[in-house]
Formats: structure tokens, C-alpha cells, sequence
């Protein structure tokens, strides 16, 4: 990381509270069309309970579509917090100070966003969603099915979010500190309150650094379990032929990290674009980020290609009509096609050349296409696994979305960019006390019982 320039903590304060202190002109515009697709998405959902699950595209047998896409999509780029915050935080990756918190923030309101997704919407009557945790019926003790891992979702999911909440809360404290020293009035009598009498005092920055740690110890295996059981939903399947793989939970972690990853360098560009904080998120940044996702790339087209082997090896005529239909049957071989292309063969050679990697607008656009082709892959795992008659089903069948599916699949979007935005507006989305650390670190550091001037530290 030689790209660097040296900052008082006066600066510091003042850029990075810049957007808490006052509104930028952007902002309030922004937030605006956020909240009005928010609502428009939020009606149609309305007009679905109404009506019921008829006005939406799911049909017999493909009774999955838009909605648990989507929720599936959600769930992997949460995990982009714990890959940048919790991993590079135990490993000590100097690059990692400013983009942190833009994860952990991301990863929160994309659990939202996955359990708006899916589990409140698409049984139907989310009211009787408790189905999940509680017996539908004690009179006539009917009890769930604690084996299926449809039972599991709601724990894994709770959990995570959670303890990436926590994570995000502990991580604020000592922003929220320095926040309340720079207000007045009934805000600074709340942020004294959400500051929980953070004063800086040696005990206090050595609980919070160990809370950090711990956390992200703690966090790590649910970060493994959630996407896990998230596979067992299509793995446990008895029909579609496509989905008895048993490399589903390694496959689905990795391509998880993939699109989570990818989502935290397109937020870094926007970061480094709208709110010029390119003193704090660099070029180096980005190219630090776009080497971590050659490499999660490649481990993800791995478990890709080992998926499509363990498929065809039998020779067994189902799986092989089924592969046959993603592949070479329109229009999922145009998607097929273009899945491949954003997920893999475009971003991947792009990220191997220099001047890509340290490119704002270069980096935007492979990883939005990352995301794409992401979200293309759970389709086609999805539907046209579903499209085939297969045991105890006697109907074949296609899928198409409908209005009311692509506006709540449009609110999920809108949600998490208006909970970043009010986040923005709240609190700082670059941790003030990381990035003080790390000037600190590159200014001197402490070998032995010396103290020495020290320009790099990873």
C-alpha cells in the first residue's frame, strides 16, 4: 500500500463527519426515489395478500421464482461483511481499515432485504409464518419438522443478523463519542445515549478492541452455517435432479463471498465518487480488493465446474435432459450465456491487467456485472430445475414474473440503498478511530521497547 497521504485527526473528523454534520445536495433526492420505489414495492406486496399468491408468476411445479432468487441472492451479498471485516480483521490487512464498516452496514440491511425476500412474502399468509418456529396447532399437536433445514433458514439467518448488528454497534461507539462532543442540544443528549459513556479511557479501547475480536471469531462459523443451509433448502429436494449435489454448501460459500465481495468494491467506487473520500479509500484500495476477487473468482468457477462434472458423470438421463435444457434450450441458454460471461470470463481477465484494477469506472462495471451474472446463476439453478415433472409431481411447467414479483424484487433493491443513505445521514460510514489507528501505525510503530518511524505496516 504505497499510495498514502498522511492526516491530523482534525481532518480526519472533519471529512468523515462531513456527511453526519450536514446534507449534502444530493442526498435528500436520493433518498426520495429510494422511498417512493420502496412504497410502490411495498403496495404491490399489499395487493398480493389481497388477492393472493395468484397475481404473481409461481405456478405448479415451479412453485419458486423472483422471490426466493432474490432471497438467495440477498444472503450472499451479506456475507461480503464478515469477508471483509471479520476475516481481514483477524488476519490484520491494513487495506481493510475504511472499507469496513460499509460492509458490516451492507451486510445488515442485505439480511433484511433476504428475509423480506422470501420468508415474509412468498408462503403466502405471512401471518402464519410462526409455522417456522411454533407448532401450528397445540390442540391437535401438530408439531414442524425440525429435520427439514426450511426450520433451520429462520435460526441462521436470526443469528447472523444479530451478531452482524452487534458487530456494527460495537464497531460505533467511539465514532458516536466523538459525535456527541461535536453537537448540541437533544442531539447530543442521543448520541451520549447511543455513546453508552465512551470517554477513551485505556479500559474502555481495550474492551472494545477485544469485543471486535471476539466478535469476529464468533461470527465466523455462522458465516459458514447460513449459506450452508441455504443449499440444504434445494439439496434436500427429492425431485429436480439438478439440485442433489453434494458440494451445494462449499459451492454456494464461495459464489456467496463472490458476490458479496464484488458488491463491496462497487460500494468503494461510490464512496471514492460521491462523497470524495479518495484521501481514505484509494487506488490501491481497489486494487487490493480486485487481486482478493481474482482469487475468490476462480475458487468459485472451480466449485462451478466440479458441480457440472458430479452432474454428468452418472449419465444419468434426468440429470442429462435437465442439463441439456439450461444449456442449449432458449431463453436459458442466452442466460446461460451471459451468466457466464459477467460472473467469470469478463471480470476475471479484466482484474488481471493494472490499470483496470486502479480504474473507478472499470471496477464499476465488473463488479455490477459480477452481480449479474450472480443473480442469473440462482435463476438457473432455481427455475429451470423446477420446470421438469419429476416423482410425485405430475405437471410440467414454465415461469414467467409478474408485475407484482419484479416491483417487490425492485423494493429489496431500494431498501438497502435507503438504509445505507439514512445510515450516511446518522452515522459515519468510515470508522474514524480504524482510520486514526492506521495513520498512527504508518507513522510510527513499536518494535521491542522502541518506537521507530515506520511508513507501512502489513
Amino acid at each position: 500500500m504505497q499510495e498514502h497521504t498522511q492526516l491530523t485527526q482534525r481532518q480526519i473528523n472533519e471529512d468523515l463527519l462531513d456527511t453526519v454534520l450536514s446534507t449534502p445536495r444530493w442526498w435528500l433526492p436520493a433518498t426520495l426515489v429510494a422511498i417512493l420505489v420502496f412504497l410502490i414495492g411495498a403496495s404491490a406486496f399489499g395487493y398480493m395478500l389481497n388477492k393472493g399468491v395468484g397475481v404473481t408468476g409461481l405456478n405448479r411445479p415451479v412453485f419458486w421464482g423472483f422471490f426466493m432468487v432474490n432471497f438467495v441472492f440477498w444472503i450472499g451479498i451479506s456475507h461480503a461483511g464478515i469477508m471483509i471485516s471479520a476475516i481481514l480483521r483477524l488476519t490484520q490487512a491494513e487495506w481493510r481499515r475504511p472499507v469496513t464498516r460499509a460492509a458490516e452496514v451492507m451486510t445488515v440491511f442485505s439480511l433484511m432485504s433476504a428475509l423480506m425476500a422470501a420468508p415474509l412474502v412468498h408462503v403466502g399468509r405471512p401471518w402464519r409464518a410462526d409455522l417456522w418456529v411454533f407448532p401450528y396447532d397445540f390442540a391437535r399437536g401438530i408439531w414442524v419438522n425440525i429435520r427439514s433445514p426450511f426450520i433451520w433458514d429462520p435460526s441462521a439467518v436470526m443469528t447472523y443478523l444479530t451478531a452482524s448488528t452487534l458487530f456494527v454497534l460495537v464497531c460505533l461507539i467511539p465514532d458516536l463519542a466523538v459525535i456527541r462532543d461535536r453537537t448540541k442540544g437533544w442531539v447530543r443528549a442521543i448520541y451520549s445515549i447511543l455513546s453508552l459513556g465512551f470517554r477513551g479511557t485505556p479500559r474502555q479501547w481495550k474492551l472494545q478492541t477485544v469485543a471486535g475480536i471476539l466478535l469476529s471469531a464468533l461470527v465466523l462459523p455462522v458465516f459458514v452455517s447460513v449459506h450452508s443451509i441455504v443449499s440444504w433448502d434445494f439439496a434436500a429436494q427429492i425431485g429436480p435432479e439438478a439440485w442433489h449435489s453434494t458440494i451445494f454448501a462449499p459451492y454456494f460459500i464461495i459464489g456467496a463471498i463472490h458476490s458479496g465481495v464484488s458488491a463491496v468494491a462497487t460500494l468503494m467506487v461510490i464512496m471514492m465518487w460521491v462523497f470524495k473520500w479518495d484521501k481514505y479509500i484509494t487506488r490501491d484500495h481497489l486494487d487490493s480488493i480486485a487481486r482478493l476477487l481474482i482469487i475468490v473468482a476462480t475458487t468459485w468457477f472451480f466449485f462451478f465446474f466440479l458441480e457440472w462434472v458430479f452432474a454428468l458423470y452418472t449419465l444419468e438421463d434426468p440429470e442429462i435432459a435437465m442439463r441439456d435444457l439450461q444449456v442449449f434450450q432458449w431463453p436459458w441458454s442466452g442466460m446461460f450465456i451471459v451468466f457466464l460471461i459477467t460472473a467469470y470470463f469478463f471480470p476475471v481477465p479484466m482484474w488481471l491487467f493494472k490499470k483496470v484494477r486502479r480504474s473507478l469506472f472499470w471496477m464499476f462495471v465488473t463488479t455490477i456485472a459480477v452481480n449479474i451474472g450472480m443473480w442469473l446463476e440462482r435463476f438457473l439453478i432455481i427455475v429451470p430445475g423446477l420446470m421438469r415433472r419429476g416423482h410425485f409431481i405430475f405437471d410440467w411447467g414454465s415461469y414467467h414474473p409478474s408485475i407484482i414479483e419484479i416491483l417487490m424484487v425492485a423494493a429489496t433493491f431500494a431498501w438497502v440503498i435507503l438504509g445505507m443513505l439514512l445510515f450516511t445521514k446518522v452515522f459515519p460510514l468510515i470508522p474514524l478511530f480504524d482510520v486514526k489507528e492506521g495513520m498512527v501505525f504508518r507513522d510510527e510503530i513499536k518494535i521491542g521497547r522502541r518506537t521507530i518511524p515506520a511508513s507501512i505496516r502489513e
